[in-house]
Formats: structure tokens, sequence, C-alpha cells
């Protein structure tokens, strides 16, 4: 019999990129967790932390495999959250105009007592936003929740001419990377049993 997966998180991109994989998530449990930046905390050990914290604090059987992650906006070692307000969002966009950044997504998967994670790391650059491109993409609201303050499948993507790495990572699941784990985890991805 087949385990049951699980995706802690309330985020409709993640459960779209599921669907890429063929998957539908059995049930849906978002892990309530402190997600404040150790004082001096790098971009990516956070990521991968906040991914591993995420994973662990889902209650699930024996017979479940729970998928969590964490997308993380960095530029040096500074890490953009999810904006507060618009003031703070047009900060952040600011901030990445006209320059490239990272973006860290850490996937972890948990069966039983075993964690499987990676963290995908890839290099965006966003063009230099002018004052009406800035204005009408806070206005839409599409900055909220969001790392860093944007979604690349919105919007924002008319503002990014290039990017390194992994497009759906940077959405907030790194496909190919979380295929890899779910099959580690004894998920079937491939469909072979259904």
């Amino acid at each position: 019999m087949r385990p049951r997966l699980v995706l802690g998180s309330a985020s409709p991109r993640r459960k779209e990129l599921l669907a890429q994989l063929g998957l539908t998530p059995d049930a849906v449990r978002a892990p309530d967790i402190d997600e404040t930046p150790l004082k001096g905390e790098l971009p990516r050990p956070y990521c991968a932390r906040m991914a591993r914290e995420k994973v662990a604090a889902v209650p699930a059987g024996p017979d479940e495999v729970v998928l969590c992650a964490d997308t993380t906006v960095a530029i040096g070692r500074r890490i953009l959250g999810k904006p507060e307000s618009a003031g703070e969002a047009a900060e952040f966009l600011l901030k990445l105009s006209g320059r490239r950044h990272r973006v860290i997504t850490a996937v972890a998967v948990r069966r039983g007592g075993r964690i499987w994670e990676r963290a995908v790391e890839t290099v965006v650059k966003v063009k230099p936003l002018s004052d009406g491109e800035l204005n009408a993409y806070l206005a839409s609201g599409e900055w909220r929740g969001k790392a860093g303050g944007y979604g690349i499948q919105g919007r924002f993507g008319a503002f990014i001419p290039w990017l390194q790495g992994s497009f759906t990572g940077v959405v907030g699941l790194p496909v190919a990377e979380t295929a890899h784990l779910l099959e580690a985890a004894g998920i079937d991805i491939h469909g072979v049993d259904a």
C-alpha cells in the first residue's frame, strides 16, 4: 500500500507544483512555527533550518510522508522575508531592482523518524524598475505573503529577464529535487502502482 502524502504547506503554488508530478496530497497540514531568523544566521542555513523545523512540526502517522519547504530571498547575507506592509515590500523591491539576488528553497521530506532534505539555490536578475512599474506592482497586492515581496509566476515575472537555476525552486518547490526526495521516502511518482 502506498504511503499517504501530507503537504505541510498552505501554499496553493506548492500544491500546483506537486500536481506537475501527478501528485495530489492526501492531506494538507500547515505547521505553525516561529520563522524569525537567528541573530547573524545566513540565508541558506536559515532556509534549511526552516524546512527541517516545519517538517518536524507536522503531526504524521507511520504510513504518512510529510513534505515541507521554505523559500528565502537573499541579497548577500541579508534575508528578505515576507513583507509586513506595502512600504516594506517597496523597500525590498527597490533593493532587488537592477541587480541579481539568490532565491533558496529548502525541501524536507519525513517518513517516521527519517528526514531527507535538499536546498536548491537559483540566481535571479531583476531589471531596473521604474516608479510606475513599482507602484503598479505594489497596487496589485501580489507581494503579500511572498518572500522578497514578489512571485515570479505572477506579474513580477515580466521584470525578470534572466535566471540561473530552478524556475520551480523560485516559485516555491523545486520539482526535480522534490521528486527525488519523495521517491527516496517511498512515494511512487511514476504511478506504477496506480
